[in-house]
């Protein structure tokens, strides 16, 4: 039992490096998912998700980019090395009646292309955020 605190102490610290894990994930994620020859919408559907991040900030909102958000969990085991992990608890999406959707009047199939990217965009962020948890712990453990 004497282990508990250990990574308890170990979350507690990585969870105060999540917010800088995250910004630098997002932007590795989004330059791999949406830019380049290899991107998964046109420079036409990144705009739009700009212009629908636009439209929701200033009307007071989070916008599109930016509301994902991520956890670290524990997979309740006592080993630290293999225990923790990194989740997205909130992928953005647009909505029938979303503020998005109603102000461009997205076509079902734009719409399920935009979310399908967007959730694609958030579990690549988890994935990154994860490997530099693990990088983490691997600092902490030598």
């Amino acid at each position: 039992m004497a282990e508990f605190p250990d990574e308890r102490q170990l979350v507690l610290r990585a969870r105060s490096q999540l917010d800088q894990w995250t910004k630098s994930a997002r932007m590795e994620a989004y330059a791999e998912l949406f830019e380049g020859d290899d991107r998964l919408l046109s420079p036409e559907e990144v705009q739009l998700l700009d212009t629908l991040d636009s439209e929701l900030e200033r009307e007071g909102g989070d916008g599109v980019w930016g509301t994902d958000q991520y956890g670290i969990h524990t997979a309740g085991t006592s080993s630290s090395d293999t225990s923790l992990g990194v989740v997205c608890v909130y992928h953005p999406q647009i909505t029938k009646d979303s503020v998005l959707r109603g102000a461009d009047d997205l076509d079902d199939e734009t719409e399920e292309r935009l979310n399908a990217a967007l959730w694609q965009y958030s579990e690549r962020v988890a994935t990154l955020i994860e490997e530099q948890l693990h990088e983490f712990i691997g600092q902490t453990q030598r």
